[in-house]
């Protein structure tokens, strides 16, 4: 925890410089100055994850405590567990009311309130993390993000990513579709769609009911995050098959989400500050989650045996297809979510070539046995 105080010190000194971003043009004040105000406030933050849960909690620990150090203690921040004031599924509903000032989840548990939510967190076969940070910064994304929320009196902000995520666990091995029929598998967001079409029972739950539901036989498969979050709720114990790749969550975007009314009231550099602290924290989410993903992959299949296997091509290539027509059905739902869809799409397809010439390459010319001449 002590290697992340730098934070606040490193962005104290561009705090000034930088424009605040995520928020629509009709909630922002314009002008020559930044204005300033000496009160103090003091909010209550609800998360989706277990009090101080290993990436995720420990992020929004980091970012109550970059916010406090950065404004000189002027916007203080409390941090709540899931279920110590609302549970992991009220947290939008929570803010939207007021109950609490801000959240810090994920917009893909919020596709009760709009399918097309699910865009900024993560879609199957969707765009990796970067990617969907570039999106959402530069690629017009942010602002559809603004509108959709703003109907509920939401201002969502990006706190990074934690790359791409695991297949799930399963208790039984997956060599071809008919393995799939009737398994019964937590996982949120439009992976949930997929996997209904694919004979399989997808049910919703939080991380902290996850171990006990797959213990019992509630469950016969879990998709929950990566090595680092499985390793420590301890899937290992009740799963045999870790499965790979991550075709439901290529670039899960986690969310800070604010009560517009709130947010407003805030002075403009507190607003700043929060937008700026958002920004350095899901940087330093993002570098955590790779080096403990690495150091997590080799406990569990060194220490704990763990049988990492890959979802058969047939499985895959069925997978690809259904998520293309869930994401067709998702984007002809409303106006917005079309606008959402096109988007996204575009982005993603404008991008491809570069992707392929670049990153793609990187990766296998740098490994002599996937090295492509």
């Amino acid at each position: 925890m002590k290697r992340r105080d730098f934070i606040g010190q490193a962005v104290a000194g561009t705090l000034m410089a930088t424009p605040l971003v995520g928020c629509s043009s009709n909630n922002t004040q314009k002008s020559s100055q930044v204005s300033k105000s000496n009160k103090t406030y003091k909010w209550k933050m609800a998360t989706a994850w277990p009090k101080n849960y290993p990436g995720l909690g420990t992020s929004a620990e980091n970012l109550a405590r970059t916010v406090s150090k950065i404004s000189g203690g002027r916007l203080q921040i409390k941090v709540f567990g899931a279920g110590e004031l609302v549970p992991a599924f009220e947290v939008f509903d929570a803010v939207h009311s007021g109950a609490v000032e801000m959240g810090h989840s994920a917009a893909g548990y919020w596709q009760g309130k709009n399918r097309a939510f699910n865009f900024f967190y993560s879609i199957p076969f969707g765009l990796t993390g970067v990617e969907a940070l570039s999106w959402l910064q530069y690629g017009g994304g942010q602002e559809l993000w603004n509108e959709g929320y703003q109907k509920f009196g939401i201002v969502p902000i990006p706190l990074g990513t934690t790359g791409a995520q695991m297949g799930g666990w399963y208790n039984r091995e997956i060599n071809n579709l008919a393995d799939l029929q009737g398994i019964k598998i937590r996982i949120p967001g439009l992976g949930s769609a997929v996997c209904e079409q694919l004979g399989m029972v997808p049910v919703n739950l939080p991380g902290g009911e996850l171990y006990t539901a797959m213990q019992t036989g509630l469950l016969d498969a879990v998709e929950w995050a990566t090595p680092f979050n499985d390793l420590s709720f301890g899937f290992y114990k009740i799963a045999k098959y870790y499965y790979y790749p991550s075709w439901q969550e290529p670039g899960p975007i986690l969310e800070c989400i604010i009560n517009q009314e709130k947010y407003l009231e805030l002075p403009e550099d507190l607003r700043i500050m929060l937008h700026v602290a958002c920004q350095a924290v899901g940087l330093d989410t993002m570098s955590d989650y790779l080096t403990a993903n690495n150091a997590a992959l080799k406990i569990l299949v060194n220490e704990h045996k763990v049988q990492i296997r890959r979802f058969p091509n047939a499985v895959i290539d069925k997978m690809r297809k259904i998520s293309e027509a869930v994401l067709e059905e998702v984007a002809n739902e409303s106006e917005y979510a079309r606008r959402v869809y096109n988007s996204f799409m575009q982005f993603k397809n404008d991008t491809i070539n570069w992707i392929n010439l670049s990153e793609r390459m990187v990766y296998n010319i740098r490994d002599p046995q996937n090295n492509e001449k």
